[in-house]
């Protein structure tokens, strides 16, 4: 059973995860893609699907090595099995590098809690951020959790909360090189990524309206029992699961406020919420209704990838 099979980490549960995501990946890519297939167009799909799997590997790596789930696969699974939900985030290139940028930068912030070289810990996160912002700009707000992290772990040191602004400094100067290179009309670039649309009727067909309202619904009962269990967690994880609860919020009031309501927005809800997702198939006493849950997203998943075909 899956649920049984994917509650320890195995060999076998890496390959599974690998193969779900390149089969549907390449699947999609063949069925809808509407590009010239050139050499440049396989580099760049190549490059992309190699993103996504590191992405994954990073929710694992993260995961594990923060003690956010137990000795388990159901976060990587669970990431994968949402991509494969709306694969349509398969083809979208800008959001796939920020949302990758993302998972590094939060990769950084969920260790700050060791205190071991927290300013360059800060400077990475800050910098992964605004790299971010450059690709999708509403994923800045993640320096709302940059904050939280400061403030929560080392707000003793004033310096601290200059580095982000170094950082930023810094990206700054490398983006304005490239817009000098380019000649690219910098005014009309910040405009395009700072729009705000609040119209979230834009989707295809009814399957993709289903396929977002299925989602939130699980997406509601993840969250709403993790922040209820949140003070049956361990005294000193309890700031980790708040930052993972922050994230999630962050992703949500992203997808709002941009001004493209596709499917891919959605994935910057992803990281956060297979952890969630991870920890309350974990917290679930009875065996059969584990599997049922986990099955039961399985197939959702599949059901919406063939009718987005």
């Amino acid at each position: 059973m899956l649920a049984s099979l994917f509650s320890k980490t195995k060999p076998i549960n890496y390959f599974i995860i690998a193969v779900l995501l390149i089969l549907f990946y390449i699947l999609f890519q063949k069925t809808t893609a509407t590009v010239v297939w050139t050499g440049y167009e396989y580099v760049k799909k190549i490059g992309l699907l190699g993103l996504l799997m590191l992405s994954t590997f990073w929710v694992h790596f993260v995961t594990q090595k923060n003690r956010l789930t137990k000795d388990n696969n159901y976060a990587p699974l669970l990431f994968v099995l949402f991509l494969v939900l709306f694969p349509s985030v398969l083809v979208n290139t800008k959001l796939i590098i920020a949302n990758y940028c993302i998972i590094l930068a939060l990769r950084r912030l969920f260790s700050l809690h060791s205190l071991k070289d927290p300013k360059i810990k800060i400077f990475d996160a800050s910098l992964w951020i605004f790299i971010a912002s450059i690709f999708h700009f509403w994923s800045i707000l993640y320096v709302i959790l940059l904050a939280f992290a400061i403030l929560f772990f080392v707000s003793n040191d004033y310096r601290n909360w200059i580095i982000p602004i170094i950082a930023f400094i810094t990206v700054a100067i490398f983006f304005s090189i490239y817009i000098l290179a380019t000649d690219t009309d910098i005014l009309r670039f910040i405009d395009q990524s700072t729009e705000i649309n609040f119209d979230f009727t834009v989707f295809d067909n009814v399957y993709q309206n289903i396929a977002v309202a299925v989602f939130s619904s699980i997406a509601l009962l993840f969250f709403v029992s993790q922040a209820l269990d949140l003070s049956n967690k361990p005294f000193n994880m309890q700031t980790s699961y708040k930052k993972i609860l922050v994230s999630f919020l962050i992703a949500v009031a992203i997808y709002v406020l941009s001004a493209d309501k596709n499917h891919g927005v959605l994935l910057f809800t992803f990281f956060p919420l297979s952890i969630l997702g991870a920890n309350y198939i974990e917290s679930i006493p009875n065996r059969w209704f584990k599997e049922v849950v986990l099955s039961s997203i399985v197939a959702l998943a599949f059901f919406f990838y063939f009718t987005q075909l």
